[in-house]
């Protein structure tokens, strides 16, 4: 992976909100228990090097949405809280893009990478960094940075957390982003 620009470069921090955690406590099965703990060293490094950092917020507009906006899920787990003064982005569909003026501040800031983390890999993250890609972003998508659920197929197929993850990345691997780790970020961010 080539060097990433501190000023060119902004962390995006898709989701990362507690109603992932009432899954897990319900009994729901994830990949990478430690992706949380990987996304708050990507904060630290990025708050450190004075990077960009947007933090994007699902808001649920169904009503038995686990994130509507004054519901237990919606608030964000505390490892990847924002600190005074970073942006946060409020959505309501997968794309964090849509409905939402997340390109124009990119554009106007002059943001060319986009490192995206967060939950889930197969949802709200994927569709985020498909768009990215679409969009002419540098999209770097950092796999122990994000995670994924077991899911049942249509056809009642079992799919393993594990197997949605890698399967999501191979889908977006070169055609939407490159595929990354959060150690090769903090390696290259702001090296010249």
């Amino acid at each position: 992976m080539t060097s990433l620009s501190i000023n060119r470069t902004a962390l995006i921090v898709v989701d990362v909100q507690k109603a992932f955690d009432n899954l897990e406590a319900a009994g729901m099965h994830r990949n990478n228990p430690d992706a949380v703990e990987q996304i708050s060293k990507l904060l630290e490094e990025f708050r450190f090097k004075g990077a960009l950092v947007i933090h994007i917020r699902h808001a649920g507009t169904r009503p038995t949405s686990a994130f509507l906006p004054d519901g237990p899920g919606y608030p964000v787990q505390d490892a990847a809280r924002e600190k005074p003064g970073e942006l946060v982005i409020v959505k309501s569909v997968n794309s964090a893009f849509i409905g939402t003026n997340l390109e124009e501040i990119l554009r106007r800031r002059k943001i060319q990478t986009l490192v995206i983390v967060g939950a889930t890999t197969n949802h709200c993250v994927e569709t985020t960094t498909r768009m990215a890609g679409n969009l002419g972003f540098d999209a770097k998508l950092v796999r122990n940075a994000t995670w994924a659920f077991d899911r049942t197929g249509p056809d009642g197929d079992y799919h393993a957390a594990e197997e949605v993850h890698a399967m999501t990345l191979a889908n977006l691997s070169e055609e939407f982003a490159e595929i990354v780790t959060a150690t090769e970020v903090v390696k290259r961010l702001g090296v010249q």
